[in-house]
C-alpha cells in the first residue's frame, strides 16, 4: 500500500491532514486491515477536547475492539456522522472518505512526532517484522 503523502501518520495508525488550524483524522489502511470488517464505530462529539496521544474514540471490529489515539490538540468541529451509520467505509477507503474527525488546533500541530509517508510506511514495515 502506497500511503498519502499530503496525510502526517502516528505510531498509533491514524493519520492527520493538516489545512492551517483544522486537522482532519482518520485511521490508516495498515490500522482497517490488522482490525478486519468494522462494525461499529464510537466518536467524540463535537465541542469535545482531543488531546494529542490520548484516546478520542473505539473502532469495534468482528476481531477486536481498538482505541482510536487523536495525533493533534483541540476542539473537534466536525463528526462524519454518515461514517458512524456506515462503520464499513473504513476498509473501503480509509484515507479518503472515512475521515473521523475535525479538530480545530489550540497548539501546534506535534510534527515532530508525526511520521511523513514514507516514515510510516518503514515503520509499519518494522512493525510487521518483529
Amino acid at each position: 500500500m502506497s500511503y498519502p503523502s499530503n496525510l502526517r501518520y502516528s505510531d498509533q495508525h491514524e493519520w492527520v491532514l493538516l489545512d492551517g488550524s483544522v486537522a482532519t483524522v482518520g485511521i490508516t489502511d495498515h490500522a482497517q486491515k490488522q482490525l478486519g470488517d468494522i462494525v461499529f464505530l464510537e466518536l467524540p462529539k463535537v465541542g469535545a477536547i482531543v488531546e494529542a496521544g490520548k484516546p478520542c474514540g473505539t473502532v469495534e471490529s468482528v476481531k477486536a475492539v481498538s482505541e482510536i489515539f487523536s495525533p493533534v490538540t483541540g476542539a473537534v468541529t466536525e463528526v462524519n456522522s454518515a461514517l458512524i451509520e456506515s462503520p464499513e467505509w473504513i476498509n473501503q477507503d480509509p484515507h479518503g472518505k472515512s475521515w473521523m474527525i475535525r479538530v480545530s488546533l489550540s497548539a501546534p500541530a506535534p510534527l515532530d512526532k508525526l511520521f511523513t509517508a514514507a516514515q510510516y510506511e518503514e515503520y509499519v514495515r518494522q512493525e510487521t517484522a518483529s
